[in-house]
């Protein structure tokens, strides 16, 4: 399955998430993709944490703004009635609570509901950006990442090797394979997304966790 396949199933399942009147964070990269897909009926806030309101989808390339861009630089879009701020403003937002979720991307997410996403050791980054303040600050953290890594390792783990980025932190995960969710430290497969069985899960999954598919 090519990347674009991929990112568009997760960004899809993502979506339908979100509830009529959410403030929802969206994350630099992959996350900024579930703008594209929102609901059609239902009015929902995203914040970028650049300093941005009411973002809209990505634009076509003659219509882009360099002026108007995600956290990550990409280009990006405004609806009507949106607004622009500092960012101290926008770090009031998700450190006083008033973000109802937060999206993400993740190098490693594992059975406990830690989450790994801002480096891996020996390469140059610039830093934890937004995240940290993001998964402590926000109501709900829902991650978005391919199951798999480039080798075909999973990503889902038994316990994160790679530094966290927050404990206990992931409500939700939404991968091309399943969506599982976590409480109290326990993982669960919730559901399986289409043409994905439950034996391939189970073979790609490093991390234990209960079967609870409706």
């Amino acid at each position: 399955m090519q990347k674009e396949q991929i990112i568009e199933i997760i960004a899809k399942r993502v979506a339908k998430e979100f509830k009529d009147g959410d403030l929802v964070n969206l994350g630099i990269g992959m996350p900024t993709q579930v703008s594209n897909y929102i609901p059609e009926g239902i009015n929902i806030y995203l914040q970028s944490e650049n300093g941005m309101l009411k973002m809209g989808p990505t634009p076509k390339k003659e219509q882009e703004n360099s002026r108007i861009t995600t956290a990550g630089g990409a280009p990006s879009s405004i609806l009507e009635g949106g607004m622009f701020f500092d960012s101290a403003f926008s770090f009031s937002l998700i450190r006083g609570g008033f973000v109802d979720i937060t999206v993400l991307g993740a190098l490693e997410v594992d059975s406990e509901g830690n989450l790994a996403n801002w480096i891996i050791p020996g390469k140059l980054v610039p830093g934890m950006g937004g995240a940290m303040d993001l998964v402590n600050g926000v109501k709900k953290v829902i991650i978005m990442m391919e199951h798999t890594d480039k080798y075909g390792k999973s990503k889902l783990k038994k316990q994160c090797i790679l530094p966290l980025t927050g404990a206990r932190c992931v409500d939700l995960l939404v991968t091309e394979l399943g969506i599982f969710s976590f409480k109290e430290g326990k993982c669960k497969l919730m559901e399986l997304q289409p043409n994905v069985s439950l034996e391939e899960i189970k073979s790609k999954t490093e991390a234990d966790f209960e079967i609870c598919l409706n």
